[in-house]
Order: C-alpha cells, then structure tokens, then sequence
C-alpha cells in the first residue's frame, strides 16, 4: 500500500464554550475549557492513520510540552514522527478556538509550524518518497516551503492532494503539481473566484480549478455536505446524519479519508462518502484529533 506523507502544521489547541461571540472589551463566562491536539497537518495524519494508512510526518514543534506532548500524540495514533524536528528556538504552534452555537472562531500562532524551509521538505521528499505515495498539504506552513513540497512530489511521482487552508491566490504553474485540491466554499471563492453556493456554481467552480491544472476537485459544504468533480465526472455526497458537539477538525478527517482512500485505491466517490461517515462521527465529539474515528468505527467504503 502507498505511504501517505503529510507536511504541515501541528497545533496545540486551547478551546473553550461561550454564549456568544464576546463584544470588544467585554468579558464573557465560559465553560468546558479543553486543550488537545491540533494543526490541520496533524489533524489530517491522525486521519489517515486511524483510517488504515502507512503515514509519516514531516513538521516542526517547539522543544516545549506541547511540542513533546504532540508529537507522543502522533505517535500514538500510528504516525511515523521520525521527520518531526523540535526546533530550538521557536514555541510549538497554538490554535485558540472559541466555540459558539456549534460554530468555531479560531486564532492561531504558526510558531514552529514555518521552520522548515524549501530546502528541507524537499529534502525529507527525496529521503522517504516513493512514486505513488501521497502528499498530503495545507497553507499553514510557510508558503514557499508548501509549494516546494507540491512541486517535488509531483517530480518524484506521488499523487497530491492539497488544502489551500487558509487559502491565497496560488502560482498559476503550481496547479498542474495538484492531483487533487480540496478546499471548502470560503477557500473555493477565494483560489477560483466562483463561491459554491449551490449544485451548478459548485460545478462551475470545480471546472475552474481543473482549467486551472488541478487533476481532480473535493468542495466540502458543510451540512450540505461535499461536491468531487474527477475524469469520471460530478460526484455529489450528502452529509451523513449527525448531532453536532464540534466542529474542529472535520474538515481534516475528511482529507485524511481522501488520503486514506486513495492508499486503498478507493475511487474518488469512494473515498468522499468515506470521509463524509468519517466526518459526522468527528463533529458529534469534542476536540481536533481526540474526535477522529477508526476505520472500524466508520466502517467499509460504499
């Protein structure tokens, strides 16, 4: 089976319940204060990994608790961490999540998470990848670092799969280095100008990104669910029921199933319904990381 190689950011997230979103200078009671491990890099490993995939870490940490406490969480989940660099002078990244109504307002400090340079990733990429492996990144890295990661896997031969979050314009060359971008309706308006509001401009926006080079597309939609354009055509998946505790890290189960799927030679189709029932066990717990499933808990591909 392919190795699943995910560069990219690993957080520790500070979350906690309020009423409201807290007017300027105003102080609110909270409740349910948690910490636990998070960053979209490590969210997506923790995915892949519970979800059956042989996957390796490339990320920087602080040489800190957190970074420490991070790092023993990957390995735990199955994570190859040996990649992992505890950087000297730099904290480990944090995430500071304020939860309201089931809705999440995030702040973050990228500490660490942009140590590692071009130089380094590539040089982690050419160590340890094998042709059709999957790269697996984001944007909360540095930016030169992450199109550098884009660009050597596709040279290398591996299939990525990229999450502009948060999302800017990207190089116009880099889009043929994507075999599959996935990204949700705030960040499909901003990489491709068209907001996937309903099923056609869903459409319309897929078609772009693929006009632009990306190989396939993944628009995730929250309740309403996700939309995958690919060579074999429109894919439309329904959210699977759920009751919503929170929402951290859904999206990320969801790209650690594509990634998963994809090591399991699952069709696109496949591998999102997979991450839909992957997505709805996530959201229906709290935390990042603590709320991803198994496969056993999501159960067989359909």
């Amino acid at each position: 089976m392919p190795k699943v190689i995910v560069f990219g950011s690993m957080n520790m997230d500070l979350s906690i319940d309020a009423p409201r979103v807290p007017a300027a200078g105003e102080t609110l009671v909270g409740s349910h204060f948690m910490t636990a491990a998070g960053g979209k890099g490590a969210n997506q490993a923790v995915a892949a990994a519970r979800l059956g995939a042989d996957v390796r870490m490339v990320a920087a940490v602080g040489a800190d608790g957190f970074g420490d406490e991070l790092t023993a969480g990957l390995a735990a989940a199955g994570v190859d961490v040996s990649l992992v660099r505890h950087v000297a002078d730099q904290t480990t990244g944090v995430a500071v999540i304020l939860r309201t109504a089931g809705e999440n307002r995030i702040v973050l400090h990228a500490g660490a998470n942009h140590a590692l340079d071009a130089d380094d990733v590539v040089s982690d990429l050419r160590r340890i990848g094998e042709k059709n492996d999957i790269l697996v990144t984001q944007g909360e890295c540095d930016p030169a670092a992450t199109e550098a990661a884009l660009r050597e896997a596709h040279d290398l031969g591996l299939y990525t799969v990229f999450n502009p979050a948060p999302a800017r314009p990207a190089p116009d060359d880099l889009w043929s280095c994507v075999d599959l971008v996935c990204l949700n309706e705030t960040e499909c308006q901003i990489m491709c100008g068209v907001l996937p509001s309903d099923d056609d401009a869903c459409l319309a926006a897929a078609r772009r990104l693929r006009e632009l080079g990306s190989g396939a597309v993944a628009i995730t939609l929250g309740a309403a669910g996700s939309f995958g354009l690919d060579a074999d055509g429109p894919v439309r998946v329904p959210a699977a029921p759920t009751v919503v505790v929170d929402t951290t890290g859904a999206g990320d189960t969801f790209i650690g199933a594509l990634a998963a799927g994809r090591a399991r030679s699952f069709s696109l189709a496949e591998s999102m319904d997979w991450g839909a029932r992957a997505a709805a066990l996530a959201v229906s717990r709290l935390g990042a990381q603590p709320s991803i499933p198994t496969a056993d808990e999501v159960g067989a591909a359909r």
